[in-house]
């Protein structure tokens, strides 16, 4: 029978990078020079997990209860991989998100540049019990207080993803880069319609992908793709890293108000066939963030940084009688 473990929510960083540990448990940071995207090449997904998938969406009160191992339905990569040295492992997600999220005075981010805990945090799960979690701890030169924060997507870092841009932490947690194709294919997510409900953010607000109304108010009005207000930045960064800005850091891009269809959180109040009288919702774009960078409302944060509780108790192992 596989080994099962507690997720920990604070460990958010990519496979690659904890081969070897520092005194403290926390891998040391590798020192990139690249200042160029590449392109993105992924390794099929060609392996069914043998796990029994758990995924369990329940609104009680004035929350909805979540509890999920983590476990896919579609297949993924083989791994452990040569970028990516971790195998999959059964995860224990229980935590509770509120139903009706409040938005905060400013969009609140993802990414951490305070130079102490994880540089970024999970941004929400699927409806199939998978984190998105965008963010990397990959920086040039290894230093995260210059904060030249690599994307997964530019290519620039070789970081195992499987064709649903995906990979597995070094606790065995499989999660998503970017866009999850399986997932989406498995929903039947296509163009001619609005996405079905894929997700929830870890602020309570909905997620969904690609394509939503033309007039978020009127779902008569046809389904366009949508798109995000983020940009390149124009130009050539400053010396170092140097290079032009070209997508290989998350830095490189910035918002322009009005330039797409959403906003700063990549997303937009809508109404949908889960919420007819609408709600603040996210979406998941072909172009930058991909999944979005910043949250509406206050997202749900652990204390004491171990546990998947929403109190910070680390959260018992999953076991299958």
């Amino acid at each position: 029978m596989p080994k099962l473990i507690p997720v920990w929510l604070l460990i958010i960083l990519c496979p690659s990078d904890a081969q070897q540990r520092n005194p403290g448990g926390r891998p040391p940071l590798r020192k990139h020079t690249i200042t160029e995207r590449a392109e993105l090449k992924t390794i099929p997904a060609v392996d069914e997990l043998l796990f029994k998938q758990v995924k369990k969406f329940k609104a009680i009160k004035n929350e909805r209860k979540v509890d999920a191992n983590g476990i896919p339905e579609h297949k993924v990569g083989r791994f452990p991989s040569r970028h990516n040295p971790n195998e999959v492992r059964e995860q224990s997600y229980e935590f509770s998100l509120p139903l009706n999220p409040k938005p905060a005075r400013e969009p609140i981010p993802l990414h951490n540049d305070t130079g102490r805990g994880p540089p970024n945090i999970p941004f929400g799960i699927a409806l199939n019990g998978v984190l998105f979690d965008p963010g990397t701890a990959e920086f040039y030169m290894g230093d995260r207080h210059a904060d030249w924060n690599y994307e997964a997507l530019s290519g620039s870092v070789l970081l195992g993803l499987d064709a649903n841009h995906g990979h597995v932490q070094p606790n065995g947690s499989y999660h998503y880069h970017g866009l999850p194709t399986g997932f989406l294919k498995k929903l039947g997510v296509k163009s001619k319609k609005h996405s079905p409900l894929i997700g929830y953010a870890m602020d309570g607000f909905p997620i969904y992908a690609l394509y939503g109304y033309k007039n978020p108010k009127n779902p008569k009005g046809g389904v366009k793709k949508m798109a995000s207000s983020f940009q390149l930045k124009k130009g050539k960064r400053p010396d170092p890293p140097g290079g032009r800005f070209d997508g290989t850091f998350s830095k490189d891009y910035e918002y322009v108000e009005g330039s797409g269809d959403l906003d700063k959180c990549n997303g937009r109040f809508t109404v949908t066939k889960e919420y007819p009288d609408g709600t603040y919702a996210y979406f998941l774009t072909e172009g930058w963030p991909v999944i979005p960078r910043y949250f509406k409302a206050e997202p749900l944060r652990l204390r004491g940084g171990t546990g998947y509780h929403r109190d910070g108790r680390p959260p018992p192992p999953r076991r299958i009688p």
